[in-house]
């Protein structure tokens, strides 16, 4: 095991009682659209998305697996109301941790608060080639790319929420991958 991540585990180790073992079924929301996040959530198994409703359509915008943590970031921090939705999409084993204990950790591991920066910038990564890749890509290419990048996004999530992903309905999805 790399020096690094044992070092960063066992920090996290230290914190362990702060976290609350839940379990916890499918299409469980945990999050709704609105509400103020108290909490912040690290899937040990199972897969959670973030989504929004628009104009009473699901709008999926960002899977989580095993080994991430999730939550709606800025309503977290800044306790405004989050903008999208945290969802159950299998039965999940997630530890979760309150505000008030998750800034305690952040004061007094500087380990974990740079791991947690950098985590944060890697998202903001995302979202911006998420953004971009919706106003110059077509479905079909977003497809391929998730293909080649996130291939366990395929065989875990049911085609109506990778459509809802891809921008698509689950009939143009069915025929994207008829081509291939």
């Amino acid at each position: 095991m790399n020096k690094k991540i044992s070092k960063i585990t066992n920090e996290w180790k230290r914190f362990s009682h702060l976290f609350n073992r839940q379990e916890i079924p499918a299409k469980k929301i945990l999050l709704h659209e609105g509400q103020i996040s108290k909490t912040a959530f690290y899937i040990e198994k199972g897969c959670l998305r973030s989504w929004f409703n628009n104009n009473g359509k699901d709008i999926t915008f960002q899977f989580f697996f095993e080994g991430q943590g999730v939550s709606s970031i800025e309503s977290f921090m800044t306790s405004q109301p989050g903008l999208f939705n945290v969802e159950s999409i299998e039965p999940c084993i997630i530890h979760s941790i309150s505000k008030k204990d998750f800034q305690f950790i952040v004061d007094n591991s500087p380990a974990i608060k740079k791991e947690i920066e950098e985590n944060i910038l890697q998202r903001l990564f995302f979202y911006q080639k998420l953004f971009l890749s919706r106003i110059k890509d077509n479905p079909e290419k977003r497809y391929k790319e998730l293909l080649t990048q996130h291939p366990e996004i395929l065989q875990r999530i049911p085609q109506h929420y990778i459509a809802s992903y891809l921008g698509i309905t689950p009939v143009s999805l069915s025929r994207i991958r008829n081509r291939r």
